[in-house]
């Protein structure tokens, strides 16, 4: 039995959010680009940004799915994922990204990418994308682009990923 508990982000977590986004990295750019995102109703889609709860109710933890193309299909793209840090190596991101990934597949998403350590989302059921020949629009290692297919039923699109405008690539 988890401690977590996640639900979708609500109208008045975007400070929350926001806040463990930037806890959890050196920068503020993913907390940045979070909110960019939010505010991009090509990117966005309602129900696929979960957060995780501590058993008191606080916000300890953050996944965002937005949309993301490939070859001109649509697919989600991973990013980012965060804990506050007093709550990071305990599984509650892990939990955002498990409910974010159920969203999804509820949603009838067919695919989710992923740029990050290769001996960490693996777990989530996540390969090396160039398995489906489906690249990044920049260098990266191999091992670190990675893809998810959520309906084995649909067709996977190969070629080069198209991230919304607010990740500047």
């Amino acid at each position: 039995m988890s401690i977590w508990t996640t639900r979708p982000e609500r109208p008045g977590d975007a400070e929350a959010v926001h806040a463990i986004n930037a806890a959890a990295f050196p920068t503020p750019a993913e907390a940045d680009l979070v909110d960019a995102l939010r505010a991009d109703a090509e990117a966005w889609i309602d129900g696929l940004s979960l957060v995780t709860e501590a058993p008191d109710g606080t916000l300890v933890a953050h996944a965002l799915l937005t949309r993301c193309h490939v070859d001109g299909h649509p697919a989600l793209a991973l990013a980012p994922c965060a804990a506050l840090p007093a709550h990071q190596r305990r599984g509650a991101a892990s939990a955002a990204i498990r409910a974010a990934l159920e969203a999804a597949r509820q949603q009838g998403e067919s695919l989710v990418l992923v740029l990050g350590h290769a001996d960490y989302y693996p777990r989530f059921g996540f390969e090396p994308a160039s398995r489906w020949g489906i690249r990044a629009p920049f260098e990266v290692p191999d091992e670190a682009m990675m893809a998810l297919v959520l309906d084995s039923d649909q067709p996977v699109p190969s070629g080069v990923i198209r991230y919304a405008d607010a990740f500047g690539v």
